[in-house]
């Protein structure tokens, strides 16, 4: 099993003396790490639960349930493998979709913090570099299928939107009736709720953009700012000016620039 640290809660499931506010963060905390060890180590009964949190079976199936009633956990049903014992089964459980989707934005809450910390700690500056350095890699991937499509504008802000889609960023190019121009459409962002605090990571990425294309681009909507899609003009009437070495960045989309 994974190795987390005890939660230690009384039998009755709260400590004595503790404030209504307290209690209910002790109650989210550890509801919290039931939901953690499910992921890590599911399909897990209560019993094992227990044992891992330093729970009563009591009190982690009150857990449970009420994971179970919100749909971020679903008992698991097992086919085929060890032999029937006798008596009732112990449930199993796995983390459901919406169970997922809450350890995600618990993870950008952490990723929030550690910024706003780096931050504090060495500037924004620092932060400026992060965004360069956290998707240098990404763009050094795309850079290939870009470079590949030639020196028609067009085919290359297409080109850029298939490798962005083919990351996870549900990407399309859109060319606008009656302009020479292209919308580089992403309908999803990994790290969106990070980047509506850190500008940092949308500037980076609308920067990469023009790198990427060898034109200056414009970002016309954000989904941090509302928008269903980030949005990026990206003009096809001119040709390909060679950029100038710069240190290779695609950030996340995120707030306007």
């Amino acid at each position: 099993m994974s190795s987390l640290l005890p939660v230690v809660v009384p039998a009755g499931g709260v400590l004595a003396g503790a404030s209504s506010g307290r209690m209910d963060d002790l109650e989210t905390r550890t509801r919290q790490r039931v939901l953690e060890l499910i992921a890590a180590d599911g399909p897990i009964s209560a019993v094992e639960l227990a044992a891992a949190l330093d729970l009563t079976p009591a009190g982690v199936r009150r857990h449970l349930s009420a994971l179970e009633h919100n749909g971020q956990i679903a008992p698991h049903t097992a086919t085929g493998g060890a032999p029937a014992r006798r008596g009732r089964p112990a449930r199993r459980f796995v983390v459901a979709t919406r169970g997922q989707h809450d350890l995600e934005h618990r993870y950008a809450e952490i990723a929030a913090e550690a910024l706003a910390f780096l931050a504090s700690a060495a500037g924004e500056e620092a932060v400026e570099k992060f965004a360069a350095e956290r998707v240098g890699d990404l763009e050094r991937q795309i850079a290939p299928a870009v470079d590949a499509a030639g020196t028609d504008m067009t085919a290359r802000a297409e080109a850029l939107a298939r490798a962005l889609d083919d990351h996870g960023y549900a990407a399309s190019a859109r060319p606008v009736p009656g302009t020479d121009a292209v919308q580089l459409c992403q309908g999803h962002c990994p790290v969106q709720d990070v980047a509506a605090q850190f500008p940092q990571l949308c500037e980076a990425e609308t920067r990469a953009f023009g790198h990427l294309l060898g034109v200056h681009v414009q970002r016309l909507a954000t989904l941090t700012s509302g928008g269903h899609v980030c949005t990026t003009s990206i003009p096809t009437g001119t040709r390909r000016v060679p950029a100038a070495p710069t240190t290779p960045v695609i950030a996340t989309e995120g707030p306007t620039a």
